[in-house]
C-alpha cells in the first residue's frame, strides 16, 4: 500500500486478499460494458459468478455463450453472497426493488458509480455491506487489459460496513477483475458520485464537445473552410490529449511547437477565464446539492424530451456532417 503525497490511498495486489471471495458466489446484475467485464474476469479469476438479466434479455445467449449462469435477477441475488449492480443508474432502482428481499444480513450490494446511493434513489437495508469498485475505463478495455496480463486503475469505497469486512471484501472483487494490478484509489460514494458528473459536465463530455464546437463556429464563420476548422478544432484534439494523457501537459507542452506552447500559454486563460471558472463552480454547486439529480431523474420519468431534443441538436451540427465526410477521405478511418 503506498500512500502520495495527496494522502491518497492506493492499493496494489499485495494489499488485497483473495481468500475473501473465493467460496462466495457473485451475482452480475447486467452484462453490458462493464458487466461481461466483471463477469468474464471473475470467472476467469476462480470466482462463481452468476449473471442476473430479465428474462427477455437480448443477453442472454451472449452469456451462456461465454460459459457463465445466467437466471433473473431476483434468483442470482438469492443466490449470491455478493451482488454487483452494474445496469444503467437509470433502472437500477427498479432493478434494485426486484432484489432488496434476497439480500440477507452479511450479504454485499456493490456497485460501479454512487448516483443511485448518494441521491437516495436507493437506500440499502442495514445489516448488509455496501461498496463501490469502479473501474476507470469503458468494460471493454477493463477485460482486453485484463487478457493481456495488464490492470485498469479503479476506484474503492464503503457506504456500510455492517460485517467489518466489507473493504477487504471489495478489494479482493478488485483484484478478480485486474484493478489491482494497475492500482486502485480509495474514495467515498460522495466524492466519486459528485467528482465524475462535474467531471463528465464541465470538461470531458460537456466542455470540451461546446469549447470544439466555438473554435470551429468561430473559423468558419470568419470565412475559413469547414475542413480546416475541423481539422484544427477537432481532429488534433486526440493528438494533444494523446500526449497528455501520456505524460500530463509537461509532456505535451514538451512536445508542441514553441510558437503553439507560447500562444498556448498566452492565449489560453482569456478564452477559459475567471468567468468559465464561476460557471463550473455554478455547475458543480447543482451537483452537490442534487439540483442535476432532480433535473434528471426528472427527465427520465418524462420520457427524456429535452435529453432527446438536445441530442438531436447535437447530431445536427455542422461539424458533425463536415467529420463524417472527412473521415470517410483518410485511411486512418479504418485502422
Amino acid at each position: 500500500m503506498t500512500e502520495n503525497e495527496f494522502t491518497t490511498t492506493v492499493y496494489y495486489d499485495n494489499d488485497a486478499n483473495s481468500s475473501a471471495i473465493e467460496d462466495k458466489t457473485i451475482a452480475i446484475l447486467g452484462y453490458g460494458s462493464q458487466g461481461h467485464a466483471h463477469a468474464l474476469n471473475l470467472h476467469e479469476s476462480g470466482v462463481e459468478v452468476v449473471v442476473g438479466l430479465h428474462e427477455d434479455s437480448s443477453s442472454r445467449e451472449a452469456v451462456r455463450d461465454d460459459g457463465l449462469e445466467v437466471t433473473t435477477p431476483a434468483e442470482a441475488a438469492a443466490a449470491a453472497d455478493i451482488v454487483s449492480v452494474l445496469v444503467p443508474d437509470t433502472v437500477q432502482p427498479a432493478v434494485y426493488d426486484q432484489i432488496k428481499d434476497e439480500l440477507n444480513a452479511g450479504d454485499t450490494l456493490q456497485f460501479a458509480h454512487g448516483f443511485n446511493v448518494h441521491y437516495n434513489q436507493i437506500q440499502p437495508s442495514q445489516g448488509i455491506d455496501v461498496t463501490m469498485v469502479a473501474p476507470k475505463s469503458p468494460g471493454h478495455l477493463v477485460r482486453r487489459n485484463y487478457e493481456s496480463g495488464e490492470g485498469t486503475p479503479g476506484l474503492l469505497a464503503v457506504y456500510q460496513n455492517a460485517t467489518g469486512e466489507a473493504k477487504t471484501e471489495a478489494l479482493a472483487y478488485a483484484k478478480g477483475i485486474g484493478c489491482t494490478r494497475a492500482g486502485v484509489v480509495e474514495t467515498t460514494f460522495e466524492e466519486e458520485t459528485e467528482a465524475d458528473i462535474f467531471g463528465e459536465q464541465a470538461v470531458l463530455c460537456g466542455g470540451i464537445t461546446s469549447l470544439i464546437k466555438q473554435g470551429y463556429e468561430t473559423l468558419v464563420d470568419a470565412g475559413y473552410s469547414p475542413e480546416m476548422a475541423y481539422f484544427e478544432c477537432l481532429n488534433e484534439m486526440k493528438l494533444i490529449v494523446d500526449l497528455m494523457y501520456e505524460g500530463g501537459m509537461g509532456e505535451m507542452w514538451d512536445s508542441v511547437s514553441d510558437t503553439a506552447e507560447y500562444g498556448g500559454l498566452s492565449r489560453g486563460d482569456e478564452i477559459i477565464d475567471e468567468t468559465v471558472r464561476e460557471n463550473m463552480e455554478s455547475v458543480l454547486e447543482d451537483v452537490q446539492d442534487g439540483t442535476f439529480a432532480r433535473e434528471w431523474i426528472t427527465e427520465n420519468q418524462a420520457n427524456r424530451p429535452s435529453y432527446t431534443q438536445l441530442r438531436q441538436a447535437e447530431k445536427n451540427h455542422e461539424i458533425e456532417e463536415i467529420g463524417e465526410d472527412l473521415r470517410d477521405l483518410f485511411a486512418w478511418d479504418s485502422e
